[in-house]
């Protein structure tokens, strides 16, 4: 007989539609670029951007977007996370549930049917799925989860997850599914970042005297590092290319998914548009920032960026698979609770009612 849990974990990701309908998809845009963490203006303003520009415009053109990449079994993004709590449950004992920022389900859900599987569970752990700290990805998921979860009585405690972007296990991970791609014939390999805004980078600056301030600001030490977006995917490309071996030449970085101006640079689509004509003609995409694979990896990178690369005279494009299911990514997520049970630094903040 099962011993009931008293602990139990949530992995939480950005989410996606329910469905690839027009209707679907403006419902999940209006909640996502509605959060101020994302597009961080006032909030009449935001409104009128986003409900009276920006969603009845993009709204058509992402629901056909996701149609080049729904599967049988719905968004990819949420396959690919089923699918890793799934592989996480067996190798842990305590129960896995499934979050999403937008969308559903909510954590609220996620919680209450936690609590009612397992009545007399004492403490939830968040997992956020993003490796890097930005406000509008780790820090507006944390503070959502925390929001739900103060609205209820809630019996149990929430503890939440560091960002993982320099741990080694992330690493080690990250690298061995780069290193098969590596016996390719290739020229360069790009590390396709997602973008924000660069007041998103200032504003995150606990200090707000280091970051875009001083020189060299991502490679001078400082305590607003905990917080840097930009600080640490540098920090995370330096470690997987060292632990690869690459030399300094064959890789760069870059970021994508850009809304509007100011946002951090060099961008994605115009580096695959300028690559073939500096030579580099075979070229490897890797996205770190996420470790599902979903619309901005299948659809953005895939598809429309392989499309920019081969038409400016590429010769040949592969674009690297997220961590998914990788079995050393779920090692790593199984190793980190394994160890919060004997005091895992990981571990940032538990909330007691």
């Amino acid at each position: 007989m099962l011993q009931p849990a008293k602990k139990a974990i949530l992995l939480m990701n950005l989410g996606s539609p329910d469905s690839t309908k027009v209707k679907d998809v403006r419902k999940y845009l209006n909640e996502f670029l509605m959060d101020g963490r994302v597009i961080d203006i006032p909030f009449i303003a935001r409104a009128l951007l986003v409900r009276g520009i920006i969603v009845p415009f993009r709204a058509p053109k992402s629901a056909e977007a996701y149609k080049t990449v729904w599967t049988d079994e719905g968004s990819p993004l949420i396959v690919f996370t089923k699918q890793l709590r799934q592989s996480l449950q067996q190798k842990i004992e305590e129960p896995v549930a499934v979050a999403m920022r937008y969308g559903s389900p909510s954590p609220a859900a996620a919680f209450d049917q936690l609590l009612q599987q397992h009545p007399g569970l004492e403490e939830v752990v968040l997992v956020p799925l993003y490796p890097h700290y930005a406000m509008s990805s780790y820090e507006t998921a944390v503070v959502y989860a925390e929001e739900q979860y103060a609205q209820q009585a809630y019996p149990f405690k929430l503890s939440v997850l560091k960002p993982f972007y320099n741990n080694p296990d992330y690493i080690h991970a990250l690298a061995a599914n780069i290193e098969p791609w590596l016996a390719k014939d290739y020229d360069h390999i790009l590390f396709s970042y997602h973008g924000i805004p660069e007041r998103h980078i200032r504003k995150s600056d606990t200090t707000g005297c280091h970051c875009l301030k001083v020189t060299n600001c991502c490679e001078t030490d400082s305590p607003a590092h905990a917080t840097c977006y930009r600080h640490q995917v540098f920090t995370t490309t330096r470690l997987v290319t060292e632990k690869l071996g690459l030399p300094k030449n064959k890789f760069s970085i870059s970021f994508q998914s850009r809304l509007g101006k100011g946002w951090l640079q060099p961008f994605t689509d115009i580096r695959l548009e300028e690559m073939p004509k500096e030579g580099i003609k075979k070229l490897l995409v890797v996205c770190p920032a996420f470790v599902s694979d979903c619309l901005e990896t299948l659809e953005e990178i895939d598809m429309r960026g392989r499309e920019s690369f081969m038409q400016a005279g590429g010769e040949s494009y592969s674009m690297i698979p997220c961590l998914n299911t990788h079995p050393l990514w779920v090692d790593a997520l199984a190793k980190w609770i394994g160890e919060y049970k004997t005091g895992n630094r990981q571990i940032i903040s538990s909330i007691e009612k």
